[in-house]
């Protein structure tokens, strides 16, 4: 099969077209699946220009979405049979190996069915920004009706399943974009209203915007800084959700002083770490987000497709920072 390889650390050349053996089943629960598509993650990026996250794990086969055909199944399979179709958010982080490939081998428990009126590629932009949002919004800050919320980056992969989500919440949705093309882009996804940083403060905007009240839940995917001035535009007793480290330098007793609650999401974790029941949950929102998909409650946002071979320019649109949604690798049929 062909398969992109990451031979090392480095810029997207590291990443090489290869012929190698399909996989095979290693474990009796296991299936089998002919991938159609892989949604391209800032994670692969990361990933690529730093290392994975096992040692020795080299060379490594990134991509942690996928979509396909089962083509086998093991002895002790209960769910799912050959032709069904799956969607999934797994490998690409060393261990096992990942979704830019043409044929992958993953537990039975980890697939979930993809109904037939979601095409492979849509869905493969799905699994790793679906889960994240889900997540942040709703396992950790316990986002509810009535609420206020402010989305960073909402044009991007996860920014723009997040403002979806947040809208099927009830909530009330602030935004921030670079350009006012995003700006368009977002409020067709249902934010009620767009800050561009570029050109507004972002803490005076938002303190307009809710009448000098604040947001009662912010979620931040951009980093260090953002954070830091978030912190300032929560009212009181309220809720903010990071993907990322926030720094050292954050001044916490801005969050003391407003009793704020600080979380952290990693969706990633139950990949790395083993945990059966958060995979369980996991599956579970993506069985729910495939609802919402099938009755056009929810849309996904593939900005551009290209084929397996380049996935390198994958790599490249991404780290330019001007994506819309998600990219997305056709992998075979």
């Amino acid at each position: 099969m062909k398969a992109v390889v990451m031979t090392g650390t480095g810029d997207p050349s590291v990443l090489q077209v290869v012929e190698q053996g399909e996989p095979q089943l290693q474990q009796p629960t296991d299936i089998k699946v002919q991938l159609h598509a892989a949604g391209i993650n800032p994670v692969d990026t990361k990933l690529r220009q730093r290392g994975v996250f096992f040692e020795d794990a080299l060379p490594a086969i990134l991509g942690c979405d996928g979509t396909g055909t089962v083509v086998e199944t093991g002895e002790q399979t209960t769910r799912l049979k050959v032709g069904d179709r799956v969607w999934f958010c797994h490998g690409g982080l060393g261990r096992e190996p990942g979704n830019y490939a043409e044929y992958t081998v993953l537990p039975e428990a980890v697939a979930r069915p993809l109904p037939d009126a979601i095409d492979f590629t849509t869905a493969a932009a799905g699994p790793l920004v679906l889960i994240t949002a889900w997540e942040a919004l709703y396992d950790r800050a316990r986002l509810h009706k009535g609420q206020s919320v402010l989305i960073h980056a909402g044009a991007g992969g996860v920014g723009h399943v997040a403002i979806q989500l947040a809208k099927l919440a009830g909530a009330r949705v602030i935004t921030t974009v670079s350009d006012d093309d995003k700006a368009e882009f977002v409020r067709q996804l249902g934010a009620d209203k767009v800050i561009n940083y570029q050109k507004e403060n972002l803490v005076e905007a938002v303190m307009e915007l809710s009448k000098g009240y604040g947001v009662d839940v912010a979620f931040d995917t951009v980093g260090p800084a953002v954070f830091n001035q978030t912190l300032s535009v929560i009212t009181h007793y309220g809720q903010l959700v990071t993907l990322l480290d926030p720094g050292k330098e954050v001044d916490w007793s801005v969050a003391r002083q407003r009793n704020l609650s600080i979380s952290l999401e990693l969706m990633l974790t139950p990949m790395l770490t083993d945990l059966p029941q958060a995979r369980a949950h996991q599956g579970e929102i993506l069985d729910r987000c495939a609802g919402y998909l099938h009755s056009e409650q929810l849309k996904l946002h593939v900005s551009k497709t290209l084929p397996l071979a380049e996935a390198a320019q994958a790599h490249q649109l991404i780290e330019q920072g001007h994506t819309r949604g998600k990219i997305v690798l056709q992998t075979g049929v």
